[in-house]
Formats: structure tokens, sequence, C-alpha cells
């Protein structure tokens, strides 16, 4: 597969360049792969044959979210995996670890769907990004106190005046595929599921059918039965 890394993810572009240059990916596996959806690697622990709990290694740091609404998850997409929400609220990407879309053919429903999924999420980092913004420690106390004392009307009340600010601010990031992105992923598919969730930061522009291969290869579980290793190699 030859693979474009893009300019507009620049601290995961910067940080996938400097780990290929020293080898760090040489001799790691696609250790999760499923069918119809993605092949992940990137671990260096899955360098050691027979390693077991594979998916956290990594070079021991992580990377800033890059998530832009003009990237999608195309089938092709080189995305950057990482912890889940609960654990990791920022949604800092592994410093090593990625994955490659494979997916399915949408329809429009299903991409109305995907819409309103992210705008959801969206939301609700919006709303915890303004509950604990310094400035706006008085509403987080009246939240805090009207819960305590289960006061709806204060609830409701505080919900009325903050509404207005929130989404004035949702308005500005509200996510919505363009006619192109639709298109896209109605004629060669991929994960909408996960956009606007995991940064996305390069694509497969040759050797497309080699992610179908890999992912087609016999399983135990979502780990590949035989090791299906890489060499990543820089082009000028």
């Amino acid at each position: 597969m030859i693979i474009e890394l893009y300019n507009e993810t620049p601290q995961h572009r910067d940080n996938f360049l400097k780990l290929a240059k020293k080898g760090f990916y040489d001799g790691t596996t696609f250790h999760r792969v499923i069918q119809d959806f993605m092949i992940q690697g990137g671990d260096p622990n899955s360098k050691v044959e027979g390693a077991t709990g594979l998916g956290s290694g990594g070079p021991g740091y992580t990377v800033e979210a890059e998530i832009r609404t003009d990237l999608i998850h195309k089938k092709g997409a080189l995305s950057a995996a990482r912890q889940g929400d609960q654990a990791n609220p920022e949604r800092r990407s592994s410093g090593s670890q990625f994955y490659i879309v494979q997916g399915k053919v949408a329809n429009e429903n299903m991409l109305q769907q995907m819409e309103i999924r992210a705008n959801q999420a969206l939301m609700q980092q919006i709303q915890q990004a303004f509950f604990t913004a310094p400035e706006n420690k008085e509403y987080l106390d009246r939240l805090k106190k009207a819960q305590e004392e289960k006061d709806q009307v204060a609830l409701q009340s505080l919900s009325d005046e903050i509404q207005p600010m929130l989404e004035a601010r949702m308005d500005e990031k509200k996510f919505t595929y363009t006619d192109e992105q639709k298109a896209v992923y109605q004629d060669i598919g991929g994960t909408p599921f996960l956009d606007q969730q995991y940064t996305v930061f390069g694509e497969v522009i040759e050797g497309m059918d080699v992610i179908d291969k890999i992912a087609a290869v016999k399983k135990d579980g979502e780990r590949p039965v035989k090791d299906v290793k890489m060499t990543v190699t820089l082009l000028d």
C-alpha cells in the first residue's frame, strides 16, 4: 500500500514520519483485524512472536487530537487509534497505533443517523467544556446546588439561561456531511460512525486491494492466526 499523509493534521503527520524514519513500525503486525471494519497495527509489543494483550503498546506518549470535519473515515482512511472517551475525554491519539478503514457502503439514511450521533456527542463536549471553564464557575455552582436540592424550577431556569449560549457554540461547530462526502461513502464505503471521534490523518492512494486481503485472513477472534507483519518505508 502507498499512503499519503495529510498536511491538515501536522502533529500526526510529523509523528508518523518520525517513527517511520527510525524503523519503529518495521516488524510490527496488524494485530486486530475485523472484516468490513478496519485493520489495526502499530503496537511495538507485536514484534515479539506470540505476545499477548496487544493493543496497549506505544512509544510512551500520546498525540493531541486533530479531528476535522473535512477528513472522514472513507475506505482507505488512515486513522489514529486511541483509548475510549471515559479514560481519554480529550480524545488524544495513541503515539503509534493506527488503523486503516475497510468498512462498508453507506446509504443516505445511515449518514443522516451518523450526523445526528456526531452532533449529540459534540453537544455533550460543548456542555462539558462550558461547565468546566473557570469563567463559568457560577453556572456550575448553581447547577450543583439545584441538583443537590432537586430543585426542578432552578434547573429549568438555568437551562433556559445557558441554552442559547450552548446553541451558539454548537452552530459554529455543527457537523454535516457535504454532498461529496456522501457520494464517497455511497460509492466506496467506509465507517462513518467513527467520524468526529478519531483523528484521520492520511489515506491509501495505491493498493486498496491489500486492505481487503488483510481483512480476509484467517483469524482467532480479531487476531490473525498467522502474523501479518509490516515494513514502513518513506517515499520521496
